[in-house]
């Protein structure tokens, strides 16, 4: 999973700049806080919303599987693990920022598929990777605080 921003400046001679003034600058720190904000607002889907980043709310364990589960477990929330696996790293070269987990399940979490010994069983898709609209206006105030912290230091 990756996070960018398009931005057409055409028409918009003061942020040009304005950005044009920070281009020179590391983004390692915004790329470090942003990657921060897009792990606490994915756990955050994982343990409390319940829906995909569309919205939609993940579809119910089936009857069968909802009679193996106890009071600690919901869903996509079974010990914790895949909430406490998502992390996110910034890029090498420092100009982008990947969110995820590393857990061999959480693709079929996210994706949906066939699953279990001999792919007996059908899992749905439960997607808690992406941003909502929400979650992109956070990480949009996000950047604007860091470019006016940086536009106060120049």
């Amino acid at each position: 999973m990756s996070v960018s921003l398009q931005v057409d400046l055409s028409g918009v001679d003061r942020l040009a700049k304005r950005l044009e003034r920070l281009r020179h600058l590391d983004t390692r720190t915004l790329l470090d806080e942003v990657g921060a904000a897009v792990e606490s607002q994915t756990r955050r889907r994982i343990t409390d919303e319940k829906e995909g980043p569309d919205g939609t709310p993940w579809p119910a364990w089936s009857p069968g599987y909802a009679e193996t589960r106890h009071a600690g477990h919901s869903l996509l929330v079974g010990e914790g693990d895949l909430g406490d696996s998502v992390t996110y790293a910034v890029g090498l070269g420092g100009d982008f920022v990947e969110a995820g987990t590393n857990l061999i399940y959480g693709a079929i979490h996210q994706f949906g598929g066939q699953a279990g010994r001999k792919r007996a069983a059908t899992i749905p898709a439960r997607p808690y990777l992406g941003l909502s609209e929400g979650n992109e206006s956070e990480l949009a105030s996000l950047v604007d605080d860091w470019a006016d912290r940086q536009m106060e230091s120049l």
